[in-house]
């Protein structure tokens, strides 16, 4: 469908801001990151591994998060535990900026 193509791509926008965002609080691994974000986007953001990951390496790469492994721990496995790293949070108010100005802009023009 035509309109799942245009969902996909208004999506892709703005993933690397939610990411950030969703590590704003505390670190995360992988699998909490795609689980918060269909709980608090309402089943809308339902993110695959193959999504994510690229992302986060691509944010790691910028030095805008830190990965870290964690002990393994009785039965649990190590984990990479993903941090928001400082330049990491200025660039996250910076891309909220540009996000509301574009948002702003839309809804001007959808109003009509």
């Amino acid at each position: 469908m035509m309109n799942e193509k245009y969902e996909r791509q208004m999506k892709k926008g703005v993933l690397d801001m939610l990411v950030l965002r969703l590590l704003k609080s505390e670190a995360k691994y992988g699998y909490q990151i795609i689980q918060e974000m269909k709980e608090k986007s309402g089943d809308t953001f339902l993110l695959k591994d193959g999504t994510l990951y690229p992302i986060l390496y691509r944010l790691e790469d910028d030095k805008l998060v830190a990965g870290k492994w964690s002990e393994a721990v009785g039965k649990q496995v190590p984990r990479k535990y993903y941090e928001i790293t400082e330049e990491g949070k200025k660039a996250l108010t910076e891309i909220e900026e540009v996000w509301k100005r574009i948002l702003d802009g839309v809804l001007r023009i959808m109003e009509d």
